[in-house]
C-alpha cells in the first residue's frame, strides 16, 4: 500500500507550522436547553375579553374551539358564544358562491380591499371542500387573497367542510357571532361552490351574491340551477379584453331567465351586472348594488324579519343535530344497530322494519329514564 506523501515535512518547508485539525462540530448547540413552551390555558372570560378587544390571536383560538369535536372544547366554546351574543348582529353578512373557477377568491380579494378602503373591518370565512377519501382539505383560499391577507383590518379563516355541510355551516354561523363581537362590521362567507352548501350559507347571510362566467350555457341552463332562486345579485366575472361581448350577452340572458322566476320574499328584484376581478373593473358598481339592497330591506323591515327567521331555523337545526348525536352515542343503540344491519345485509329483514325496531328501542329507553 502506497504511503501518503506529506510535502510539508520536507526541508524546504521547515518554517511551516502545521496545526492539527479540529473535530467536526455538532450542528446543534450542545449548551442549548430546550424548554417546552407552555401555552397559558385561557378561561371563557379570557376569550371573551380578548375577542371584545379585537385580539386576532385569541379570536383564532376561539374559532378553533368551535371547530373542535372534543366535548370539553365545545363546552367552553358555547359559553364564549353566549357571552359574545349581546355584542353581535351589527354587521353585513354577505354570502358569495359560484362554480369552481369563477374567480370567487380573486373577487373576494378586490371586494375586500374596496370595503376596507371605505373604513370597514372585514372577516372572510371560506368553507373549503374536503376529500371524500382522506377527509383532508387544502385550506388554500387565503393564498389567492394576496392583497387582502396583508391588511390589518381583515381576518381570513378557511374551514374544512369535512363531509358534513350541516356541521360546518353551524360552526360558521357561530364564528360569525365571534367575528361581529370582535368588531368586524362586514362578513364574507365563501361556499365550496358545489352541492347543498349554498342552501346552508343562504340561511346565515343577508345578501347572497352569485358569481357566474360567460359561455357556461344558455339561459335555460341558468334556470336549471336552483341556486339562482336564492341569489339577490348575479355578477358575470372576467368581463375584460375579448370577453366583454360574451359577458354582456350572458348578463342579458340571465336577466331574461330571472323574469321566469317568482318574486323573492323581500320583493327585491335581483340585478345582473358585469365586472372583472382580475383587472378590478366594475367593483364600485357591484358594491353600489349591495348598498341599494341593504337600504331597501332595512326600509321595508325585511332585514329584521329575515334575521329572526334565520335564528329560528338554526334553533331547529341545532335540536335536530343534538338528537342525532344523542341517538348514535347510545352504546346499546349502536349494538342493536349493528345487529339490524347484519340482518338487512343478509336479506333477513327489510330496512324499514329494522329502522322501526331500533327507533322503538331508543324511545323506550328514553321513557324509562
Amino acid at each position: 500500500m502506497d504511503q501518503i506523501e506529506h510535502p510539508e515535512n520536507e526541508c524546504q518547508y521547515k518554517g511551516l507550522q502545521v496545526n492539527s485539525g479540529v473535530t467536526s462540530q455538532p450542528t446543534v448547540n450542545p449548551y442549548l436547553k430546550f424548554r417546552p413552551r407552555l401555552r397559558t390555558k385561557l378561561t371563557p372570560a379570557d376569550y371573551v375579553e380578548g375577542i371584545l378587544k379585537g385580539n386576532v390571536s385569541i379570536l383564532g383560538q376561539a374559532v378553533t374551539l368551535i371547530e373542535s369535536i372534543a366535548d370539553a372544547h365545545q363546552a367552553v366554546a358555547q359559553e364564549v358564544i353566549e357571552k359574545c351574543l349581546p355584542y353581535a348582529g351589527k354587521s353585513r353578512r354577505i354570502g358569495i358562491t359560484g362554480v369552481p373557477g369563477a374567480g370567487k377568491s380573486t373577487s373576494i380579494d378586490v371586494f375586500g380591499l374596496h370595503v376596507i378602503r371605505q373604513g370597514h373591518r372585514l372577516a372572510v370565512l371560506a368553507i373549503d371542500p374536503s376529500s371524500e377519501r382522506t377527509q383532508g382539505s387544502i385550506l388554500g383560499d387565503k393564498t389567492r387573497m394576496e392583497k387582502l391577507s396583508l391588511e390589518k383590518d381583515a381576518f381570513i379563516r378557511p374551514s374544512p367542510s369535512a363531509g358534513s355541510l350541516g356541521g360546518v355551516a353551524r360552526k360558521t354561523r357561530e364564528t360569525i357571532v365571534l367575528c361581529e363581537a370582535a368588531g368586524y362590521d362586514t362578513i364574507f362567507v365563501e361556499t365550496v361552490g358545489v352541492g347543498q352548501s349554498e342552501t346552508a350559507v343562504h340561511s346565515m347571510v343577508d345578501f347572497f351574491l352569485l358569481i357566474q362566467l360567460a359561455g357556461t350555457g344558455d339561459e335555460l341552463q341558468g334556470i336549471k340551477r336552483g341556486i339562482m332562486e336564492m341569489a339577490d345579485g348575479i355578477v358575470i366575472n372576467k368581463c375584460d379584453g375579448d370577453n366583454i361581448e360574451r359577458a354582456q350577452l350572458a348578463a342579458a340572458q340571465f336577466r331574461n331567465a330571472l323574469h321566469l322566476f317568482p318574486p323573492t320574499p323581500s320583493k327585491w328584484v335581483p340585478e345582473v351586472l358585469t365586472y372583472s376581478g382580475y383587472f378590478e373593473l366594475g367593483i364600485d358598481t357591484v358594491w353600489d348594488m349591495i348598498d341599494r339592497y341593504f337600504e331597501y330591506v332595512r326600509s321595508t323591515g325585511y332585514f329584521e324579519l329575515k334575521r329572526q327567521q334565520q335564528a329560528r331555523y338554526w334553533m331547529v337545526e341545532t335540536i335536530n343535530e343534538q338528537l342525532r348525536n344523542n341517538f348514535y352515542h347510545q352504546p346499546e343503540v349502536r349494538a342493536l344497530l349493528e345487529q339490524k344491519e347484519t340482518k338487512v345485509l343478509n336479506n333477513e329483514q327489510s330496512s324499514f322494519t329494522a329502522a322501526k325496531d331500533v327507533l322503538d328501542f331508543y324511545f323506550e329507553r328514553m321513557r324509562s329514564k
